[in-house]
């Protein structure tokens, strides 16, 4: 009887122990960069007038081109989505006639960029 009792009791203790450990909140989540990681250097190369193959050797392919206006195009970043310590940047690039007429979002905009790329 002594023995059915203590094989019952750690039974239960591993029981318990395998059920609290699955409603922990330690749970180990990687951090996923998601989008196009940008940094000011990279857009401190941007010029007016350059060309959208020019604009896509200096930033890389956009996340999203603008469906009803393929004059725009979208780089967005986000890494530890949903934490504290979240990091958002956006970049939006405008063209005219497929050549880049201006930017905004989260980045200053270069100080040179309304000198155009010498030919």
């Amino acid at each position: 009887m002594q023995l059915k009792k203590r094989l019952f009791v750690w039974l239960s203790i591993i029981l318990a122990t395998t059920l609290l450990s699955a409603c922990s909140s330690w749970v180990y989540r990687i951090n996923v960069p998601q989008g196009n990681f940008l940094e000011q250097s990279d857009v401190d190369k941007l010029r007016i007038a350059m060309t959208k193959e020019q604009v896509l050797y200096v930033l890389g392919t956009p996340v999203a081109k603008d469906a009803f206006n393929s004059e725009i195009w979208h780089y967005s970043y986000v890494f530890n989505l949903g934490r504290d310590s979240e990091q958002r940047r956006e970049l939006v690039v405008y063209f005219k006639e497929d050549t880049l007429n201006d930017i905004s979002g989260d980045f200053d905009k270069p100080a040179e960029f309304n000198t155009p790329l010498s030919e």
